[in-house]
């Protein structure tokens, strides 16, 4: 009964590599070689400095309507910035609402139709315009994110790069900015990568499924690979006929050396895709309390600001920020160049955050959960990190010893909380991420040795992709 139930497994084995392995080895192909693409052309996204860059400074002149508050409280969030030579405040609410209002009594804010969007994406990218378009979404704005902003104005420059520009029916602000080279790039990167497709990805749940349904036995065919690789193979006095390891000539032989070699990687790497999407939403972490954050992030009372004088404090700046962290009334100053000045809010002089004052608000917070320790860093670390750049530093880390194992990082200029990381999260930093992208600090931050490995990895999986799909042709011809 056992030899029988062996060789009935090993059957098995061999026809689940064999049948899914053909379909397996197309998507392989595919994935290594668009994520080569993306590591150098990623998906389009507006920066922070590109917005910066072309944003309009502050009139500072126009500006005598006070920040809306609630009773005397900030809001979440509060903005001060430019529309079409207006100054107006961007307002985000504690129940998620956005909104914009004139920050000037003298004017009534225009409506957001074609003639305004194609001067503020001409403005925008200094380039006239060429051509302006109403749609709901297209491939660069197929994400959720750009859900508040719809439906959007696409206006296309007249330029060397063939920019195209997408400017919010809401807040008539520029939300996306492509060019010719990254649309190009990008149909042979993200879009086959991620399975990405504007049709698939507008239904947020159908995508999900198909990515698990497609990543899914392509692990199954990864695994049944791997272990036919090890049993067809012989090492010390079992070498076959001439001292070799494999029995196999010719595409088969390729198919087993690059399988065994790259194999661990394009598992890990595989598995790792699959996880993307969160099966199960197994990493799912613990968002902080509305409540507490609206405490830490929002004082009793704030200060009369004096804009009248932040004509000459201020000038030139793009952005002027209103924050109370850690009971803290800020101003933060942001410019082209992407300078950032913070001044107490009531009296316009250069200021920062206490650190006591951090500590102590984030305590309250965190009211139930013993602080663990406070360290200031000054280089990124595991979970606060940018790919090919540094983040924003220095930032202070605190860690509670709360159920979830709370790690919060927080600008110690401002007060601000960058991003709060669980022991969920941390896990999923791991399994996704460092598998998926071998993202490690001393990796990429030293690119030359981050592109070898990536590529050294992906060659590999190319060639056993490749070759796996030639010998599936072969065999499907028969």
């Amino acid at each position: 009964m056992r030899p029988a139930l062996g060789k009935t497994a090993r059957r098995w084995l061999y026809l689940v590599h064999r049948w899914i392995g053909i379909a397996s080895c197309l998507f392989f192909a595919m994935w290594f070689l668009s994520g080569l693409v993306m590591l150098y052309v990623p998906y389009p996204a507006l920066s922070q400095a590109e917005t910066l860059a072309g944003g309009e400074a502050i009139d500072w002149a126009a500006v005598n309507v006070p920040p809306p508050l609630d009773g005397g409280r900030l809001p979440q969030a509060l903005l001060l910035e430019m529309r079409d030579g207006t100054p107006v405040w961007r307002v985000t609410g504690w129940n998620g609402t956005h909104t914009t209002v004139s920050a000037s009594r003298s004017t009534v804010l225009r409506p957001v139709d074609a003639l305004y969007a194609g001067r503020i994406a001409g403005r925008f990218g200094n380039a006239p315009t060429q051509h302006v378009e109403r749609l709901t979404r297209d491939q660069w704005t197929v994400a959720g994110g750009f859900d508040r902003h719809r439906p959007l104005w696409k206006v296309a420059l007249a330029d060397a790069s063939g920019t195209e520009a997408y400017v919010s029916s809401t807040t008539g602000a520029v939300v996306q900015v492509t060019t010719r080279r990254e649309r190009f790039w990008n149909w042979l990167g993200s879009v086959p990568h991620w399975l990405y497709p504007t049709v698939l990805r507008q239904d947020q749940t159908a995508w999900r499924k198909v990515v698990l349904w497609v990543s899914g036995p392509c692990i199954a065919a990864a695994v049944a690979g791997m272990w036919i690789g090890i049993l067809r193979t012989r090492i010390g006095a079992r070498r076959f006929k001439g001292g070799r390891m494999t029995p196999y000539n010719g595409w088969m032989l390729w198919h087993h050396v690059a399988g065994l070699v790259g194999g661990v990687f394009l598992i890990a790497w595989i598995f790792s895709g699959w996880l993307s999407v969160d099966p199960g939403h197994l990493f799912r972490g613990t968002k902080p309390d509305k409540a507490a954050m609206r405490i830490y992030q929002a004082s009793d009372q704030m200060p009369d600001m004096a804009f009248d004088r932040l004509r000459v404090a201020g000038a030139g700046a793009v952005e002027a920020e209103l924050t109370d962290h850690a009971r803290t009334p800020l101003i933060v100053l942001s410019y082209h160049d992407r300078r950032r000045v913070v001044l107490h809010a009531a009296t316009l002089a250069p200021s920062r955050a206490a650190e006591t004052a951090i500590v102590t608000a984030a305590r309250q917070m965190e009211s139930s959960a013993p602080l663990l320790s406070v360290d200031r860093l000054t280089a990124p670390d595991a979970y606060w990190y940018a790919v090919a750049e540094l983040p924003r530093l220095p930032v202070l880390r605190l860690r509670f010893a709360d159920p979830a194992q709370t790690w919060c990082y927080i600008d110690p200029a401002t007060g601000q909380i960058l991003k709060t990381v669980d022991a969920r999260q941390r896990a999923y930093r791991w399994a996704f991420d460092l598998l998926h992208k071998w993202d490690l600090n001393t990796l990429t931050l030293h690119r030359p040795a981050w592109d070898g490995l990536i590529w050294l990895f992906s060659i590999v999986g190319t060639v056993t992709s490749i070759s796996g799909i030639w010998l599936g042709w072969k065999r499907l011809r028969r």
